[in-house]
């Protein structure tokens, strides 16, 4: 028996991420030449969150890849995430 073959959600999904840490990376970048006239600390604060920002956008598109659906699943009682998928 062979493997399943991927579905196509996943290897567009990887490649949207891979895109949008691209166009992410060069955004920020871009911002190099003002954000190097900060003081340090307010540097790092400003590297820390556009290092963390990134991260919210790719839930719905790992969700998207794994079930195809861009909203996470609701039960009866309108739980969501990780609640909704045990009282299945």
């Amino acid at each position: 028996m062979s493997p399943p073959e991927p579905s196509y959600r996943k290897i567009v999904g990887a490649g949207l991420i891979v895109l949008m840490i691209v166009v992410w990376a060069g955004l920020v970048l871009a911002a190099v030449p003002w954000v190097g006239r900060w003081p340090i600390l307010v540097q790092a604060i400003f590297y820390l969150f556009v290092g963390i920002i990134w991260i919210i956008p790719l839930k719905p598109l790992v969700r998207w890849s794994e079930t195809g659906s861009w909203k996470a699943a609701r039960t009866a009682d309108g739980a969501t995430g990780a609640a909704a998928r045990k009282s299945v």
